[in-house]
């Protein structure tokens, strides 16, 4: 998660205090000068993530909290923070000033050469209080770094024409024409067209506003207790939104926490909290497609006598949730949902299947870079499949939420339709009333449940509600009915 500006002295260690050689690493760097012209760590982190987000499909926020870059100091990790989010969030804008200013097509350059430029026009174009000369002239080094050397005199010549401009990129008054708020917001034009058919001008402009700034930072407490140690740690918290359990840090590291550390608070969106309370209480608890194991860890403490058995497709991410997720009545295995190698039937399972992530744009800017409008034929093929596979684990009377952090309805509502038509023994549950129900126990906080309510579904959107676009259906299997 990115941050606003800084003083300038926030910075006053980056600049000439290190010299860094291009074949080490950020640690490398840290540790031992070499000769060429300083550049500063924060610098090197945001380039090298932004190159293997466009090269592995990597995601920013991973690599950004990864062991790789922990060696950095709190200013370097917030400024590297600040470029790489920033970049990725107004890259389309940042192009395109850089487009008008570039005798070569920008799209044939060498993405070495692009990241840097992107990289000191962020810093121009939206960052008050970084020194012109620190953007460009570290830029050009970042660019002899990666041995391009040839293409230093390009750069510096682009930026110091950027410098020149009168302002930064005109802002445009907000419209329910898609192009003008698909360049003021920088998002594709192609989805900000699918979400004004979808929810309106007005709730797609203010879906697209929230996706260009920092999301808060929501966390679950697991005991209560934890509250008061956070806030001698020296964090500052405020009640979650929509559910009791939540907090929202106002400042502070938690990541530097004892709390954290040994997993007694856990970072999480409140939307992606409620999704796992609407699961409910069962004595057999399966979760699909469970990694990083957010999700599954709620399931574990809110039913702490039951087995909760979590599958997740990649050995890896497996391997993670185990390490993320210590409650001793979980059990990880590493299957395929759509073949699941098990007869057992749950009487609650939780469906959180692999999307396009739409609805988390603000956290995982580089997703409406990447994701194109074929992807989701492809991915509601996938969601139907584990879907279909996962109610047939369900038990009679048994339930299953199916959910998703995507905005698109083929992922969402067209997925549940779909496969409620294929089988007439299961019916959705209007989620209205379990929220209610979850107001009364006093789990949810939220004053206004029809506003998360989208026809029987949950539906939460950026920037209308204080949280992540997420979908949530309940799923009852009604044999259980017919057999008395």
């Amino acid at each position: 998660m990115g941050i606003g500006p800084q003083p300038e002295n926030a910075w006053a260690s980056v600049f000439g205090a290190c010299r860094v050689d291009p074949c080490k690493s950020v640690a490398q760097t840290l540790k031992s000068p070499s000769p060429i012209r300083p550049i500063s760590p924060a610098r090197i982190a945001a380039f090298d993530i932004l190159l293997r987000v466009a090269r592995e499909n990597a995601y920013a926020s991973e690599l950004l909290h990864s062991a790789r870059y922990s060696s950095l100091s709190p200013a370097d990790h917030r400024l590297a923070t600040e470029i790489t989010m920033g970049v990725m969030r107004w890259r389309s804008r940042l192009d395109d000033e850089i487009s008008k200013l570039s005798a070569e097509p920008f799209h044939k350059l060498d993405p070495e050469v692009r990241e840097s430029l992107r990289i000191a026009a962020y810093q121009l174009l939206y960052l008050d209080r970084i020194p012109a000369s620190a953007a460009i002239n570290e830029s050009v080094e970042l660019v002899k770094r990666a041995r391009k050397k040839s293409a230093a005199a390009f750069v510096n010549a682009v930026l110091r024409k950027l410098t020149k401009r009168d302002e930064g990129p005109a802002r445009a008054e907000t419209t329910n024409n898609s192009a003008a708020l698909s360049r003021r917001f920088a998002h594709p034009n192609w989805l900000v067209d699918r979400w004004i058919a979808q929810f309106g001008g007005e709730a797609t402009a203010r879906i697209c506003a929230h996706n260009q700034q920092p999301p808060a930072t929501a966390i679950r407490l697991r005991d209560s207790a934890v509250e008061q140690e956070l806030r001698d740690a020296g964090v500052t918290l405020s009640p979650g939104a929509l559910l009791s359990s939540a907090r929202i840090v106002g400042s502070g590291d938690i990541t530097r926490t004892a709390a954290f550390r040994q997993g007694r608070v856990v970072i999480q969106d409140e939307a992606s909290q409620l999704v796992a309370a609407l699961v409910g209480y069962g004595s057999q608890i399966l979760d699909c497609c469970c990694a990083p194991g957010g999700k599954t860890s709620i399931l574990a403490d809110r039913n702490p006598s039951s087995l909760v058995l979590a599958v997740e497709l990649h050995p890896h991410r497996a391997r993670l949730t185990r390490k993320l997720v210590g409650q001793s009545n979980v059990r990880v295995i590493s299957a395929d949902t759509r073949r699941l190698p098990i007869s057992a039937r749950f009487d609650r399972i939780l469906v959180d299947v692999p999307c396009s992530g739409t609805g988390t744009l603000a956290r995982n800017p580089e997703i409406k870079w990447r994701v194109k409008p074929d992807d989701l034929a492809d991915l509601q093929s996938r969601q139907l499949a584990i879907l279909n596979s996962a109610m047939q684990q369900v038990a009679p009377g048994g339930r299953l939420v199916y959910s998703s952090c995507s905005l698109e309805h083929e992922e969402n509502a067209d997925v549940v339709e779909r496969a409620l038509a294929q089988s007439g023994d299961f019916r959705v549950v209007d989620i209205r009333g379990e929220l209610e129900t979850l107001c009364s126990a006093g789990d949810v906080v939220w004053p206004d449940v029809p506003r998360l309510v989208d026809g029987p579904y949950l539906r939460t959107l950026p920037g209308i509600h204080p949280c992540d676009g997420f979908f949530a259906a309940i799923i009852e299997h009604q044999e259980s009915v017919v057999s008395g």
